[in-house]
């Protein structure tokens, strides 16, 4: 027979609301920061043409390492993620999941 919760407590839960609100928090500030960054180059690209045809490394501008730059950023941020989720958010859901499965 399957278990069943009672969703209503756990989101009362002091515990979860501390946890939703870690998450989101962390969530929408990167979120925010890697939008921007995203979208820095195409308008970067089409209103700062004299700095993104600046010759950096022989042939490639610094257009092109801008550009090769938001996959690292991005895999940056998902390491972040994932280290930040590690430490903080699993702890957190492990003591959500401790008071509510028995």
């Amino acid at each position: 027979m399957a278990q069943t919760y009672d969703w209503a407590a756990i989101a009362k839960n002091p515990k979860f609301i501390e946890l939703h609100h870690r998450k989101q928090r962390f969530l929408f500030g990167w979120w925010a920061f890697s939008t921007v960054y995203y979208f820095l180059l195409p308008i970067g690209a089409a209103y700062a043409t004299d700095l993104f045809k600046i010759k950096l490394l022989g042939n490639v501008n610094f257009g092109y390492l801008f550009a090769l730059s938001q996959f690292f950023v991005s895999w940056g941020l998902a390491h972040y993620y994932a280290h930040v989720a590690n430490k903080d958010f699993d702890r957190l859901t492990r003591e959500v999941v401790s008071e509510f499965v028995k």
